[in-house]
């Protein structure tokens, strides 16, 4: 190995440690849930995406076992080459039926959903609009393509402002095709993108929206089917990116749109070309948490009951959620030291709680990110309020102003 390399490497690291932004994961040793068995120890998560508990549904369990004996282990190849099956058409046709679009292409993971939809729709004729807090993968997707896209040439507006979307547009007409991109949930923060006025202005100006809805599938609209459901806009946003991964508890992602669109993709979306298709088991249980979410409202309500909970019992003790409105709820710190040390604090009173700092959010705006979800009983948010109190009083952090 390359002794100058390696050196290298290892700055890197130290000046990610120097600077409070270093990561080390920790290992789930058993099913995902409210309460879980990690690095030895149980604790509240307050971490995970499995919104809906759907992760360990017995119906998705069953069906993932069943579908092992018919099907087995492996698609065997890349989906256009002789990877799709049988199995995998059924998926996309539920989900698009779900969504009400016209059709669905699934990829292997959201984040190569949008790597591969975004280049591939867009030429360096066109211009692509963002929201300045849209999740990395959306940012990756558009470095990727051709189009005009930089906040320093003026195609980024700032969050959620539509007066500063409306001015791009309208300096923005003599581009080809105009893209306005944005997430449904923010992922940070947990805030609605307006996407009624995202749209009127979208339909007025002449330009397509895409929406990456990975954080509102499963949260909003009917049965959980995401922004376009949540505000009525059916037939009205070209592109919804759904996840396979967060509130249906399994993996991938999905495009959702016209017919057109999806043979577009099938032909030139390069994650979709270039990857093998995913494991039968994943498409049998996915259409089954399909079946949960469609048929029992439960778990929808208990995600949202317990999630006006927590929200107002951290307010009532003075914590910052940072307006948010889903069940993605920060807890505002500031500096990104005492966000890690709130972290492992809460971590030593039996509470998993992720600390989110730079790059991820601005610098000097890290927070604790948590999630309340419907595996969680309000036992369990109980005993993570308390902790979080004591950790207050002990640090004398989280209480921050903005």
């Amino acid at each position: 190995m390359n002794s100058h390399f390696q050196s290298w490497l290892g700055d890197q690291i130290q000046t990610l440690k120097d600077q409070s932004l270093y990561k080390v994961p920790k290992i789930l040793e058993g099913p995902a849930g409210g309460r879980v068995q990690m690095n030895g120890k149980q604790v509240v998560n307050l971490s995970s995406n499995n919104y809906l508990g759907l992760a360990n549904h017995p119906k998705v369990v069953e069906a993932a076992h069943r579908a092992i004996d018919e099907w087995g282990v492996g698609a065997g190849a890349v989906r256009w080459i002789g990877g799709t099956m049988a199995i995998h058409q059924e998926l996309e046709e539920r989900l698009a039926k779900f969504k009400k679009t016209e059709a669905v292409l699934v990829f292997t993971g959201g984040f190569t959903a949008n790597a591969g939809t975004i280049p591939a729709v867009v030429t360096n004729k066109d211009v692509i609009i963002s929201d300045e807090l849209n999740h990395a993968s959306i940012i990756d997707g558009v470095r990727l393509s051709a189009a005009k896209y930089k906040k320093s040439e003026g195609y980024v507006y700032p969050h959620k402002d539509m007066e500063a979307l409306e001015k791009i547009l309208q300096n923005t007409q003599s581009f080809e095709k105009r893209m306005i991109i944005t997430d449904g949930v923010f992922s940070m923060d947990g805030d609605i993108a307006p996407l009624p006025a995202i749209v009127e202005l979208a339909e007025k100006y002449d330009a397509f929206v895409m929406v990456d809805d990975a954080h509102a599938s499963g949260v909003l609209g009917k049965n959980g089917a995401g922004t376009a459901s949540h505000f009525d806009l059916y037939g009205r946003v070209d592109i919804q990116l759904g996840t396979l991964s967060k509130a249906l508890g399994v993996i991938g992602g999905y495009i959702a749109g016209s017919a057109v669109m999806k043979d577009w993709l099938i032909n030139r979306g390069r994650p979709y070309l270039f990857s093998t298709a995913h494991p039968p088991v994943v498409a049998a249980a996915l259409i089954a948490a399909l079946d949960v979410m469609e048929n029992d409202p439960e778990p929808m309500e208990r995600l949202w009951s317990n999630t006006r909970w927590w929200k107002q019992h951290l307010e009532a003790e003075g914590f910052d959620t940072m307006g948010s409105e889903t069940p993605i709820t920060p807890v505002y710190v500031g500096e990104e030291g005492k966000a890690q040390e709130m972290e492992r604090a809460l971590w030593d009173e039996g509470v998993y709680a992720l600390s989110i700092v730079y790059p991820t959010v601005g610098l000097g705006k890290a927070r604790i990110r948590t999630m309340p979800s419907a595996a969680h009983t309000e036992e369990d948010l109980q005993f993570a309020l308390e902790a979080f109190k004591r950790v207050r009083d002990k640090l004398g952090i989280g209480l921050v102003a903005r």
